[in-house]
């Protein structure tokens, strides 16, 4: 099995793909180079690809021998065979490519699956196939704590588990934990029948924060399961930047109608597109990386 993903470096897409035959993650050269040289233009960057590619062979330094071909998505929405490299070939082009990204790259790489995030992102890959993604109860909050203690058992010792601490974000407080019970059981009871009630469902759910940790990432696949169910369509998050999502649910505190408008044309009825459904754990788990988007313009 393949399974194809999206890593982000700044803002930069770097598309990747894990391989089991090798049991390892591959990524785009192109993309890699676009990172390295700054440029987000594909046929600038190919042929970058393919001037270094000649370079490097003259000056017997041959990174790109290790790099190996697997379908990735084009920017036409096609699948082709593309230039693919592993973390080990990355490091020895970066050698190839002195550029004030090298060190930030590898960096970036250091941060490995085996954390926190890497890990419950890979249990939310599978969530697709696993049985019991027909099992979550859609649209409650027992439903939530399903999907929260799907994406985070054995990482947080409280996945699944309303809190029972007060918690706030710079300054802003979410519902008081002595009333989250009540709170949870009020947000179930509203009404989710059409795209702007549940998108009103979602944004009071997300004021309620249930959770101490992984609110967003598990209340993004709750309120696909809701719009599926009810509306036979399902979210494109790469359709909705991250800036504009922040800064749209930080304005549902008070009014939805901004953060409904902004995924409203982000809709789609590929509901059953493993690859779309795929995408959508990326970005979800891109939205919560900090470091490029400063937290204080989202509270």
């Amino acid at each position: 099995m393949r399974v194809v993903s999206i890593r982000f470096f700044g803002d930069r897409k770097v598309r990747s793909i894990w391989d089991d035959k090798t049991s390892k993650w591959w990524f785009s050269v192109l993309d890699v180079i676009g990172v390295l040289r700054e440029v987000d233009d594909y046929e600038k960057n190919r042929n970058y690809w393919k001037y270094l590619k000649a370079k490097l062979k003259v000056d017997d330094l041959l990174p790109y021998s290790i790099t190996i071909q697997l379908k990735l998505m084009a920017p036409d929405g096609k699948k082709r065979l593309a230039d693919v490299i592993d973390y080990e070939g990355i490091l020895k082009l970066v050698e190839a490519f002195p550029h004030r990204n090298a060190s930030r790259l590898i960096k970036w790489l250091s941060h490995n699956d085996d954390d926190i995030d890497g890990r419950s992102k890979f249990k939310a890959y599978d969530l697709f196939n696993s049985a019991l993604l027909a099992e979550i109860e859609v649209g409650t909050a027992k439903g939530l704590q399903q999907i929260h203690g799907y994406l985070f058992g054995g990482l947080y010792d409280f996945a699944g588990q309303i809190r029972t601490k007060n918690i706030s974000k710079d300054g802003f407080a979410f519902a008081s934990a002595q009333f989250l019970p009540s709170t949870l059981k009020n947000i179930e009871e509203m009404p989710s029948d059409t795209y702007e009630e549940i998108i009103e469902k979602y944004t009071e759910m997300n004021i309620a924060h249930p959770f101490m940790e992984g609110n967003g990432r598990s209340m993004r696949i709750w309120l696909d399961m809701m719009v599926k169910q009810k509306l036979g369509v399902c979210v494109d998050w790469s359709k909705v930047g991250k800036k504009e999502y922040m800064k749209a649910m930080k304005k549902s505190v008070v009014d939805s109608a901004q953060i409904r408008e902004l995924l409203r044309p982000a809709l789609t009825t590929k509901i059953n597109d493993r690859d779309m459904f795929t995408r959508g754990i990326d970005y979800s788990y891109y939205y919560e990386q900090w470091d490029d988007f400063e937290f204080e313009d989202y509270w």
